[in-house]
């Protein structure tokens, strides 16, 4: 199982201090996280898109293109590129350069995202959300297979055998589709012969094994062969030295940061009641001891026998410090002991 990080870059209010980190040195502290988690031993690193001031994450391919000259082998994704309000040729050719900096570690994580800013940013309509989606990841895909593209669609001029450069380093550009749970991105991903990321957010994970099965059956009916299959977990997750420590420690900016949005939503404050419900063993949250998160990345391993976890440790602004320490933690006694179980 490939195990990494993804964050958002949350500029948010530190709720230890109450001082709000700048952009310029959030993105500092991620360049030092993501060589610590190359240092560890982990595989993979990923960067969200967003365009609110909460966070300093709107061009991941430039903090990707930037980390690829302070590392060289963990892998650089995006988490996720949000393709429906985005130009599919301006991706390709932002992350084929995040791929000849990094000699073949970038992939694409393209989604629809899990807020809606960009589409008025942009001078997209919500009223196109599906089928935005849909237009610009056919495009996407036809650029990944080949150099020169002839492409009509609705929302965009056409290609007539343009050539799209520059060219990745890997033959092909990994692209991954991410999904929320909706049946039809499941069927969508299968049928495309995509991998496909889940984020595990909320509730219990055993909720969305027919969402899994669902991918994995359609897979087969598209007779694609089962050793490229791949599926991959996205879970809000802290580690510490004690299970309470990481509980204690995480809960502060996980629950400023998920009642703020919540209420955007209408949903409901964060509770600790509610916390500790998700922090159980059958619960969605990944926060306590090494111990405690090798059993659960296991738990959920039994479920839905994925190939891929992703960690989002900054949920809300955490102290650097203790972001270094879930990291550090992460790659020396939770990756070794996953992988030993998982040949």
């Amino acid at each position: 199982m490939e195990l990494g990080i993804y964050t958002f870059a949350d500029t948010t209010p530190d709720t230890s201090t109450g001082k709000t980190i700048s952009a310029y040195q959030r993105l500092r502290n991620i360049m030092e996280e993501i060589e610590l988690a190359e240092q560890v031993g982990l595989d993979i690193y990923a960067i969200g898109e967003h365009h609110r001031p909460d966070f300093a994450s709107s061009a991941p391919a430039v903090i990707l293109g930037a980390a690829a000259e302070r590392t060289k082998k963990i892998r650089l994704s995006s988490a996720v590129t949000v393709l429906s309000s985005d130009d599919p040729v301006r991706v390709f050719q932002q992350f084929a350069t995040v791929d000849l900096l990094s000699g073949g570690r970038a992939e694409i994580m393209a989604g629809r995202g899990s807020f809606i800013e960009s589409f008025p940013l942009f001078g997209y309509s919500l009223e196109d959300y599906d089928e935005l989606f849909a237009e610009k990841l056919d495009l996407l895909l036809q650029l990944t297979g080949k150099e020169k593209v002839s492409w009509t669609g609705k929302f965009r001029t056409p290609l007539n055998n343009l050539g799209i450069y520059p060219r990745p380093f890997q033959e092909k550009l990994p692209i991954w589709i991410a999904v929320g749970g909706t049946p039809v991105s499941a069927v969508r991903a299968a049928t495309l012969g995509l991998p496909m990321a889940l984020a595990i957010i909320g509730g219990t994970p055993d909720r969305f094994v027919p969402f899994v099965d669902l991918y994995r059956n359609t897979w087969v009916k598209q007779g694609r062969p089962m050793d490229e299959f791949q599926v991959g977990i996205n879970s809000h997750a802290f580690i510490a030295d004690t299970s309470q420590l990481a509980a204690d420690q995480f809960y502060p900016s996980y629950a400023e940061a998920m009642t703020r949005i919540g209420r955007e939503r209408g949903w409901s404050g964060m509770t600790r009641e509610q916390y500790e419900f998700m922090r159980s063993e059958q619960g969605s949250l990944l926060v306590g001891s090494p111990q405690q998160v090798i059993d659960k990345i296991l738990y959920e391993y039994e479920l839905f026998k994925h190939t891929r976890f992703l960690a989002q440790m900054s949920v809300g602004t955490m102290p650097h410090a203790r972001m270094m320490r879930s990291i550090e933690l992460f790659g020396t006694e939770v990756a070794p002991v996953i992988k030993k179980a998982i040949q």
